[in-house]
């Protein structure tokens, strides 16, 4: 068995981006940090690039597209025979560009494939390791998005499309080709996103529902703000990946730096005043300084417990826990 004397966390999508720079900011706060992602030798290149100390963290295949290489993660982490005090869910896709839908290993529409689906299937399976966990408080956190949410002026934004889950139609149906949404309409690649993260939000407080009171697993979700120079975007317009980040800084104020929002993140998982179950934390539409986080109003979509509940029972069905 290895020695652990530091509490663990698993934050996945840990390559780049936010995910890797809440990796650091957890392992400077005396935290072990497995880093779940693809691409090994870039995660390796990366960590050592933003100083992040050996012996602070490992690095594990996982791609979240593939339900098969995140039920074989779950059963190498279970190898290490660590204890697991917190899952970050960072990773994600952003495929705004596509015509066709892009497919996962098992035939599923790419961002809720990864966004949702992998995530899904990754918190069921790691919830026993959460529960045996001795930290007084183990905590599971998704990465939310302002755009999923109409509650915020940035989920307002009808272009591509609003998020609508619809009556989980497409899930009702598989979710396989020709079916590339949740409420069985045309393709939308942006809409497909929000629609993903949308799904995130109703998982986490469906866990909350179900397990929070029987495990005292805090679960929680964040919005750090507007991450705009971050790979999210790398297969965006090079026009929009040159403008966006000026209108976030000069226009809107909502400019976050990925340091910062890694930052952000690691409070979520490891701070005191963070310890509230089934919240949405968010840092506002507009940056200020010193401004602390708030339970950021959620959608009445994203409330409803009947449609989270349907869409646990569905999302059971696809990843072959039902």
């Amino acid at each position: 068995m290895e020695a652990q004397t530091k509490p663990t966390v698993i934050v996945t999508g840990a390559s780049s981006g936010v995910g890797l720079y809440a990796a650091k900011s957890l392992t400077q706060r005396g935290w072990f940090v497995i880093m779940a992602c693809r691409n090994l030798e870039k995660t390796k290149t990366v960590a050592q690039q933003v100083g992040m100390a050996t012996d602070s963290y490992q690095i594990m295949p996982l791609d979240l597209a593939s339900l098969e290489s995140v039920r074989e993660f779950v059963r190498l982490f279970r190898e290490r025979d660590r204890t697991l005090d917190a899952l970050v869910c960072n990773a994600a896709v952003y495929l705004p560009l596509l015509k066709e839908p892009a497919r996962s290993a098992e035939g599923y529409e790419l961002n809720v494939a990864v966004n949702h689906l992998g995530h899904f299937l990754l918190c069921n399976l790691l919830l026993e390791d959460l529960k045996q966990s001795a930290a007084e408080e183990p905590r599971l956190v998704i990465l939310g998005t302002v755009t999923a949410n109409p509650k915020e002026l940035g989920g307002k934004i009808p272009i591509p499309a609003p998020p609508n889950l619809g009556n989980l139609e497409g899930l009702e149906a598989g979710f396989k080709a020709p079916i590339a949404m949740i409420n069985n309409g045309k393709f939308k690649p942006g809409k497909a996103y929000k629609d993903s993260k949308l799904c995130n939000m109703l998982t986490m407080r469906e866990l909350h529902r179900r397990y929070h009171d029987s495990t005292g697993i805090t679960f929680s979700a964040l919005y750090p703000g507007c991450v705009a120079e971050t790979g999210l975007f790398r297969n965006h317009y090079p026009l929009f990946r040159t403008i966006f980040p000026w209108f976030q800084k000069k226009i809107t104020g909502g400019y976050v730096s990925e340091e910062e929002a890694g930052k952000r993140v690691a409070d979520v998982v490891a701070e005191p005043n963070f310890n509230q179950s089934g919240v949405y934390w968010s840092w506002g539409n507009r940056q200020k300084q010193g401004r602390q986080a708030f339970a950021q109003e959620i959608s009445d979509e994203a409330s409803d417990q009947h449609k989270a509940k349907r869409l646990w029972e569905l999302s059971e069905k696809l990843v072959g826990l039902a």
